[in-house]
């Protein structure tokens, strides 16, 4: 019998050479002896075992405190909070849960993972295990040789968030590169430009194992790309797939973004918006960029079929490319023209204007590329805001102008514009059912017309039972028809809160109360239930 001897736990000794050999000598001992050699190799085996596990909840305190002091110095809103220290960057929780990807078929598509199936997991870097949440953004990040934006994304991304929806989202970024050091480099980076969203969860950093990318060298050459562009763009789909599937079970909408966007304010609010009013239609992408890959917006739901299909063909090409594909492969019929897949691919991929995310980079992490791409229509004034309104039946005294009609504004299609108003036209929003209504806001004018809009209009709920305003001690003006003005417009914009004394609401008017030479322009309307 041959013994080798084992290290791997720093608390136990290792048996010498010598040790073994007095040992292997006293086996030819009586077996009282014998018994008594063992009883005092297991008792001093059992006193190692109790001091390493003296020590491992020693350690399990010091990392508690550490991460107690770092959430403590953090939520100090002074200057100096800001400035991570190196001593206490180092002491930031690297957290070690690894989820799995949930596609049972990557091994067909990668079939290198199969020697190594620990590449499926990602290296945690940062990171809370935050999930549940209602919007996860995914934003990949690779070395560039002349400039990194990754740190004015962040801020631009981060600028555009209020704390409530910070606690409803993550951002994940993808380091998808192998060399530890720039890896090091960047999560330093990150930590001490944003500790706050490192501390508290919202920002999570993650990278790829090395053995995660199969050989790209050898590819074969598509699209007339030059090899080097070919492995590019194959990598590419690849990081995006990663993160991809990383993301998938942490939330209900999954946001991809790039490492060199901009913003527009108030972002999140309007895509919520926007995604409730496609309640009723099967799409499968909402897009709020038309550059690219930025901007898209899936359901978690649908990122494992997705990314599927980008493994089969992440060789062939670009995966803004691969996505039409999926699109034309899931709705379009074979016999019918390309006018009618394009617009049967309408119903599943829809995009919003103005675009909320702008290209910024000029330096591709393509080696050599220079990127001149802008999106045209982020530059755009946001003429009109659109919101999930309440269904009603909307009626006017007002006489639109062209297109222009009540109904498309409410459904926030778009803006409602009308000729001239004399005194006594109103807008009025009929509920299907009677509401609840917590607030309201409607804002006239746009910035092509700030000029249209509504003066000397009030806004007028009509209860759905009785009001008895002397014992509610209501100061609101009753109308003869019934309806009580709860506000009034201020420079082109009433906006307000409906007391709960009133109970469900059966109607909202908007009622002008003098003629004007101005035409009438609403680019906002948001009644909130």
């Amino acid at each position: 019998m041959r013994l080798r001897p084992s290290c791997a736990l720093t608390t136990l000794a290792c048996f010498s050479a010598a040790s073994f050999f007095a040992w292997y000598g006293d086996w030819s001992r009586s077996e009282e002896s014998r018994t008594g050699f063992y009883e005092g190799q297991l008792l001093n085996l059992r006193q190692r075992l109790l001091y390493a596990e003296k020590e491992n909840r020693k350690r399990s305190r010091e990392l508690y405190n550490v991460l107690n002091e770092i959430k403590q110095f953090i939520g100090v809103p002074t200057a100096s909070s800001l400035n991570v220290t190196a001593s206490v960057k180092c002491k930031v929780p690297k957290h070690i849960n690894k989820l799995p990807l949930n596609l049972t078929n990557i091994f067909y598509y990668l079939p290198h993972l199969r020697k190594h199936e620990n590449s499926i997991h990602p290296n945690v870097i940062i990171g809370q295990g935050r999930t549940g949440v209602s919007l996860v953004m995914g934003i990949p990040t690779v070395r560039r040789e002349k400039q990194n934006y990754l740190v004015a994304t962040l801020k631009s991304l981060f600028s555009g968030i209020s704390e409530i929806q910070k606690n409803n989202s993550v951002v994940i970024v993808f380091i998808a590169e192998a060399n530890l050091q720039y890896v090091n480099r960047i999560t330093d980076s990150i930590i001490s430009n944003f500790p706050k969203e490192v501390v508290s969860g919202f920002l999570e950093v993650i990278s790829p194992p090395a053995s995660y990318y199969p050989q790209l060298s050898n590819l074969k050459q598509t699209l007339g790309d030059s090899q080097e562009r070919v492995r590019w763009r194959s990598k590419q789909i690849l990081d995006f797939s990663f993160l991809m599937l990383y993301a998938q079970p942490k939330g209900t909408f999954y946001l991809q973004l790039e490492d060199d966007v901009e913003a527009k304010p108030e972002y999140i609010e309007i895509i919520k918006d926007f995604i409730e009013q496609q309640r009723s239609q099967e799409w499968m992408v909402l897009e709020f960029s038309q550059l690219g890959f930025i901007g898209k917006l899936f359901r978690c739901g649908d990122l494992p079929l997705i990314v599927e299909f980008f493994l089969m063909f992440y060789r062939d090409k670009p995966i803004d490319w691969l996505l039409d594909q999926l699109l034309t492969v899931k709705i379009c019929h074979p016999e019918k023209d390309a006018k009618h897949c394009e617009r049967q691919k309408a119903s599943l991929r829809i995009r919003y204007k103005p675009s909320l995310f702008q290209h910024i980079g000029l330096h591709s992490s393509l080696t050599g590329k220079i990127q001149f791409l802008k999106d045209k229509d982020f530059s755009k004034s946001l003429l009109f805001r659109a919101h999930a309104n309440p269904p009603a039946e909307v009626t006017t005294s007002l006489k639109a102008f062209q297109h222009f009609n009540l109904v498309r504004a409410y459904r926030g299609v778009d803006c409602f514009w009308a000729f001239a108003p004399v005194a006594g036209d109103y807008i009025l929003f009929n509920f299907w059912h009677p509401l609840d209504i917590k607030s309201y806001l409607f804002r006239s004018g746009n910035p092509e017309h700030p000029g249209d809009k509504l003066t000397n209009t009030t806004v007028d709920v009509l209860p759905d039972g009785e009001i008895d305003i002397q014992s509610a001690g209501l100061q609101n003006v009753k109308t003869l028809d019934g309806y009580f003005q709860i506000g009034a417009f201020e420079n082109g914009k009433a906006e307000g809160i409906v007391s709960p004394i009133f109970g469900k609401i059966r109607s909202l008017r908007l009622s002008i109360h003098s003629t004007s030479t101005m035409w009438v322009l609403l680019s906002e309307i948001f009644i909130r239930t």
